[in-house]
């Protein structure tokens, strides 16, 4: 696991130590990515650098070193993340003689003797990379399946820079800081940035699964391609679902999923996992201590705030599963204390704030591992989330009344006191459509709320089912949604940078390619049925760990927001949602945020996700 970066001058006025100097400071900024060494590579003839920060994870000898040359000279690669099935395409070129062990040489390798586009369709992983054709004069930007490493670009003026985080980016002397308009009415509605936007005009995050190509003598805009289109698989495999029992798919799931868990145990470094007690986490730990000679170790943090305590039932199932456990309660004062560094640490606006927490479960894991395995998602694939069941409970009943009728309720209840989920609930009441619905709940500030001060107009279909036609059925409908935005804008950007800020490397079983294409081929009864989701995965956890122990409400990783604000963090969040300072900013206006900040504090209701949102920005902008 590392970070890349990188950039392509058309001045070509630059000499080689120039070249390296600059681009050494992109990869600095990003050396918590990458603590155990460093590499920088250039070509002055072309205007092109890469830097690398290496955290070795795969050997961990000189062998594995970057920026790396291929065997015949003809591409030079800077790349971050794992190939989990390199040992296997390395049997394919038993002819060659390999300078080392490292994913790094035998990717290269295959991109060498196969072409990128079928190396890409052959390695199962998680990885952006750079890798420059020296044949072509070619740049090519690659991502993984689902998004798990993070890949930002842009031009500006005539320099091309490329890099793991914004900071990467911002440490270029051409690099411009201004804020795109559109990015933050997109921010403003999800609490992240989602891709392609990032908070910067001109600046991008490349999509899972693409491949940008630029030949920047000759093309600078370049070709964007995808390579594994999810959504054609999903809804090919959903219109035609497997005919096949509960317990047979659960047998061939335990085959799938303990193959990828395996795949991801494979380090040179200490290894564990991430234990919260949940359905997903357990599931995953169970495979690990299958596949193990020896007891995992397994990491989970707890909360004095009994109703965000996830600890007690993560002990209860490491005990059962006989894990070498560790478990930390932070402090109120702990938990909050990782506040201040969140807008460096994510680098643009982000305000998921189960940010908090999945720090200090990772701070606690880095003590004693560099590797973490964790059960991120098990949601998106398995009709996990609690949003599902709200269209059979609340939407179908919704949609069965007139439209002046919702509209009036809904109306109504927007000036009733609610709080928390009951308040977000209703405020879907108005929707037009079930496609509507979701996006109501998925939205925290909407136009009518007049929120910004110049509204964008280009992200009102971010969320919106109703881009996935081919899916007749409403909850695979939203479940690719989240898939395709919320999963690679929100989770993954809340794990990657959380456990690579203390350079920890998180791998995710659950988002193997196969394990996914495996879930989109079930019939929807294997995976949702009478208001509980995840069945499949039940079914197999059983074999395992006793019912008892994980059948129990959907808990989530989060801390007590809502109270911190009203309390210890309220002078905080005072001074940042000033009308004073929101009016100087010049993005939002002061209205709408003052009102819901008042209401917040009186109790009327809880709107700590919504300005939880204005204040991460507030922050970051600070």
């Amino acid at each position: 696991m590392c970070g890349i970066t990188g950039f392509i001058d058309l001045k070509l006025d630059k000499n080689e130590t120039v070249l390296t100097q600059t681009v050494r400071g992109m990869a600095d900024a990003i050396r918590h990515r990458g603590p155990d060494s460093d590499g920088m590579w250039c070509d002055p003839a072309n205007g092109i650098a890469f830097g690398h920060r290496r955290l070795a994870i795969v050997d961990l000898s000189p062998g594995g070193h970057q920026p790396m040359d291929s065997a015949n000279g003809r591409y030079v690669i800077t790349y971050n993340g794992e190939i989990y099935n390199f040992p296997e395409i390395r049997a394919h070129f038993a002819d060659h003689n390999f300078k080392g062990s490292s994913d790094t040489e035998i990717l290269l390798l295959a991109i060498e003797r196969w072409g990128l586009e079928k190396a890409l369709q052959e390695i199962n992983g998680m990885y952006a990379f750079a890798l420059w054709d020296r044949q072509e004069k070619t740049l090519h930007l690659v991502r993984d399946r689902v998004g798990k490493k993070p890949l930002y670009y842009g031009w500006c003026g005539d320099v091309f820079l490329f890099g793991s985080e914004l900071k990467a980016l911002r440490a270029h002397p051409a690099f411009v800081a201004e804020i795109d308009r559109e990015a933050l009415s997109a921010y403003t509605r999800h609490n992240y940035v989602p891709a392609p936007w990032s908070i910067y005009k001109g600046i991008q995050k490349l999509p899972a699964a693409s491949v940008l190509s630029i030949n920047p003598a000759n093309d600078r805009q370049g070709r964007l391609h995808c390579y594994w289109d999810i959504e054609s698989i999903g809804e090919n495999l959903a219109r035609n679902p497997r005919n096949i029992s509960l317990d047979a798919a659960t047998d061939e799931l335990d085959e799938i999923l303990g193959q990828a868990v395996s795949g991801r145990m494979l380090a040179d470094v200490p290894l564990g996992a991430f234990l919260s007690g949940g359905i997903d986490s357990s599931l995953v730990t169970a495979l690990m201590q299958k596949h193990s000679t020896q007891a995992v170790k397994t990491y989970s943090i707890g909360f004095g705030e009994q109703a965000f305590n996830e600890a007690e039932n993560a002990k209860v199932v490491a005990r059962h599963l006989g894990t070498e456990h560790t478990e930390f309660y932070v402090t109120v004062d702990e938990a909050r204390s990782v506040i201040p560094s969140l807008p460096s640490m994510f680098d643009e606006p982000f305000a998921d704030s189960s940010q908090i927490p999945t720090w200090h479960v990772a701070h606690l894991a880095r003590k004693h591992v560099t590797v973490a395995l964790s059960g991120d998602g098990g949601d998106e694939s398995f009709a996990g989330y609690g949003r599902y069941h709200m269209v059979n409970k609340i939407a179908d009943p919704l949609f069965q009344l007139p439209e002046p009728l919702r509209s009036l309720i809904g109306r109504g209840a927007k000036m009733a006191p609610f709080s928390g989920k009951p308040r977000r609930l209703f405020e879907t009441i108005g929707a037009s459509d079930r496609d509507d619905f979701y996006r109501r709940i998925m939205t925290y500030w909407r136009s009518e709320d007049h929120l910004l001060v110049h509204e964008g107009e280009a992200v009102h279909a971010m969320n919106d089912p109703a881009r996935i036609p081919g899916m007749e059925d409403y909850i695979h409908r939203m479940m690719m949604m989240d898939t395709i935005a919320y999963l690679p804008d929100d989770i993954l950007v809340k794990v990657d940078r959380a456990t690579m800020d203390v350079a920890l490397e998180a791998r995710a079983p659950l988002l193997d390619k196969n394990v996914i294409e495996f879930a989109w081929s079930l019939p929807l009864d294997l995976k949702y049925s009478n208001g509980t989701g995840k069945i499949i995965l039940r079914n197999l956890l059983k074999r395992y760990v006793p019912e008892t122990m994980f059948n129990r409400p959907k808990q989530g990783f989060s801390v007590p927001v809502a109270e911190w604000l009203r309390g210890p963090l309220k002078d905080w969040a005072d001074d940042l949602l000033s009308a004073e300072r929101l009016k100087d900013g010049g993005y939002f206006n002061p209205n709408p945020v003052r009102k819901r900040w008042a209401r917040h504090l009186s109790g009327q209701d809880d709107y700590s996700q919504n300005l939880w949102g204005i204040l991460m920005f507030q922050a970051w902008l600070k």
